[in-house]
């Protein structure tokens, strides 16, 4: 049983933008390893935190959107606790609802991106 997951993650901020996406491909790879669909992948880039975690104001924001069996979920953020770049992460596991709504919000932005 696939489920349909969405997991956003804050890197800390003194990272250059390569070393950024090597990180993100990083915790793509351990999804794609393991046998889950990627979906969308997004940089929201570098944002102002409510609260300082780590004496750190700011981080890189990504958001990446897949299918997956539940299990990889567990080995998904081992691979987030043992990164330390990794601030904070949070995976959410989507109801029906909420995956319509995120496939709507796809189509908006790959529509902003084609104009």
């Amino acid at each position: 049983m696939m489920n349909h997951y969405e997991t956003v993650f804050i890197l800390t901020p003194v990272l250059s933008d390569e070393q950024a996406k090597e990180t993100v491909a990083k915790f793509t790879q351990v999804l794609t390893d393991n046998g889950a669909e990627i979906l969308n992948e997004e940089n929201w880039g570098m944002k102002k935190m409510a609260y300082a975690i780590n004496k750190k104001s700011t981080g890189f924001y990504f958001l990446v959107e897949f299918k997956a069996e539940p299990t990889i979920v567990a080995k998904l953020e081992t691979a987030f606790r043992r990164e330390e770049k990794v601030i904070r992460f949070m995976t959410v596991k989507l109801d029906k609802y909420a995956s319509l709504y995120a496939e709507k919000r796809r189509n908006k932005l790959s529509k902003k991106e084609e104009a």
